[in-house]
């Protein structure tokens, strides 16, 4: 690691350059003069999603993972497998989940392999359980940011951000945004609690029917409030800052005035990978429980696949196309998700016929990219 917190990469191949701040997060990418920014990043995912365990002894009954105390833990060893392809891939930032990641029995050491060892920035996400003091400690000396899960009547969610901040940990909320906790986020921003003083940025994840409880009654798009919503939550300032994942750009390019370098289509596939905690390589984590097949990673596979898999090409391919038809926002939000399409904010998403469906994106024929197969 330098010495200088900005460690910047020039990807020649690619024309452009890439800024990361690896102590407060900062990421940029700079095209060359002539060029447009990458459409995707070939030497790698710049972020990692890993799922280090699927053990959870809460037992949410929304969670798309569906975790539970039978989840198992990714063992150290393959972890370290995982890191030793990351860092050829010059992956940046792992974000680690579950299952609950700070319960997994080696997470203190994980934490310290990632970044001593690998040169690679690990953030997770926390449902507040588990949070002893060794984990505080090895959080605070590792970790770019932490985010909490909220979860009413949120006593966990308020005593793990106490516990972090008393760690100087940079702390986030994550709130699953769906047509019923659109009330609950509008009370929020109109009278925040007093815990959201405390945090760095409040964002908001927009909810997908799947996992333990999957009725597509609690959509988001459901609700009347949604244009309400989103105005007020990007159009005044809080004592916090908001953020949004990606599979809820359609409702910001629909219903806002964001300026469009502040936008970001779905990355799955394009800057991101997931890789589950049975060692299998996904465009997207939603992917699992909704039926796809992942590809083992084999020896030293995750590059070649991350660049030729077929998975990866569909759906590069499919966000690549521009969207919905007549859509003067699709260049800008892709398309909105390409996996769920039901989640989407447009006015008329079901005229959009470039849905992603199982079928199409079979990924066992892929298995046998192995070690050297793409030199």
């Amino acid at each position: 690691m330098s010495k200088s917190s900005i460690v910047i990469k020039h990807f020649k191949e690619q024309h452009y350059s890439t800024f990361f701040n690896w102590k407060t997060g900062f990421f940029a990418r700079v095209e060359e003069p002539g060029y447009d920014e990458p459409f995707w990043s070939w030497h790698g995912p710049e972020l990692l999603d890993i799922s280090i365990t699927n053990w959870c002894d809460k037992g949410c009954v929304f969670c798309y993972r569906k975790s539970d105390e039978s989840g198992q833990h990714m063992s150290l060893e393959d972890y370290e497998t995982v890191m030793q392809q990351a860092q050829q891939m010059q992956v940046f930032q792992a974000a680690l989940g579950g299952g609950n990641p700070n319960q997994h029995p080696d997470f203190c050491e994980i934490l310290c392999l990632t970044r001593e060892q690998y040169g690679i920035v690990p953030n997770y996400t926390t449902n507040g359980r588990g949070l002893t003091d060794n984990v505080l400690k090895a959080t605070k000396k590792h970790c770019g940011a932490v985010a909490v899960s909220v979860y009413y009547p949120y006593e966990e969610t308020r005593k793990a951000i106490d516990a972090l901040v008393s760690y100087e940990v940079k702390t986030n909320i994550h709130f699953i945004l769906s047509g019923q906790s659109i009330a609950t986020a509008i009370d929020w921003l109109e009278s925040p609690p007093d815990f959201l003083d405390k945090i760095n940025a409040l964002v908001f994840l927009n909810w997908k029917p799947i996992g333990r409880y999957s009725s597509h009654k609690l959509l988001l798009k459901n609700s009347d409030r949604v244009e309400y919503f989103l105005r007020l939550a990007t159009g005044k300032s809080h004592s916090f800052r908001i953020g949004f994942d990606t599979c809820t750009v359609t409702g910001i390019a629909r219903f806002t005035n964001t300026p469009h370098i502040c936008y970001e289509g779905c990355d799955a596939g394009r800057f991101s990978m997931f890789i589950s905690e049975d060692m299998k390589m996904y465009p997207c984590s939603f992917m699992v429980e909704a039926g796809y097949e992942g590809v083992p990673i084999v020896g030293n596979n995750m590059e070649g696949f991350w660049q030729n898999g077929k998975p990866f090409k569909r759906i590069r391919s499919k966000l690549a196309s521009g969207g919905c038809s007549g859509c003067q926002s699709a260049n800008i939000c892709l398309g909105g998700c390409p996996l769920f399409p039901e989640i989407n904010l447009c006015p008329d998403q079901q005229n959009n016929p470039q849905q992603l469906n199982i079928s199409q994106i079979t990924l066992l024929e892929d298995i046998s990219i192995a070690e050297g197969a793409w030199e």
